[in-house]
């Protein structure tokens, strides 16, 4: 079965909010109150997101296992606001360290399914002619490039559902 998202003839009202701060802390937002997550977080110390350091910055953590263990609090968070049933996107990239592949984004996979979520999609998202790889590798190493991200989407499961039958896709 595919991913079908239900669509309404009329849209019902809503509102919206928009808060600044740190995805690992929503307390201004109430639990199982959001429809859909969507976040593209930073990567692991590759593209930095402020000028200087701030401290909390997931894009300036350098430690591969520091950043997925700051991704599980984000998890939780996500699980925590996310109402049962609805869906959390998350699209990530990994990394290489030493000339040698990093699968980060399955590290933060696990920490989602790790915190309850059921993995309903894995999105392969190419990319072509990344800043990143291009001018910093210049194809002088011997490793092939990076050139795609997972677009991972997540269920929460509903209450007191049967999850027997998702085992596969909620565990690593």
């Amino acid at each position: 079965d595919r991913l079908n998202f239900d669509t309404l003839a009329e849209l019902p009202k809503c509102w919206i909010r928009t808060f600044v701060g740190d995805a690992r802390n929503l307390n201004l937002i109430d639990d199982e109150s959001i429809d859909l997550i969507a976040t593209h977080p930073p990567y692991v110390s590759i593209i930095p997101y402020t000028k200087d350091r701030i401290e909390g910055d997931l894009s300036n953590i350098r430690s591969v296992d520091k950043f997925v263990e700051e991704m599980e609090k984000v998890a939780k968070e996500f699980f925590r606001v996310l109402k049962p049933g609805k869906y959390c996107a998350i699209l990530i990239g990994d990394t290489r360290r030493h000339k040698h592949y990093v699968p980060v984004a399955f590290r933060v996979m696990q920490a989602f399914l790790k915190v309850g979520f059921i993995l309903k999609e894995d999105i392969i998202k190419i990319q072509w002619n990344t800043k990143t790889t291009r001018e910093k590798w210049k194809g002088t190493h011997e490793f092939y490039k990076i050139a795609h991200e997972h677009l991972f989407v997540f269920r929460k499961p509903q209450k007191n559902e049967n999850l027997e039958k998702f085992k596969e896709s909620s565990k690593w």
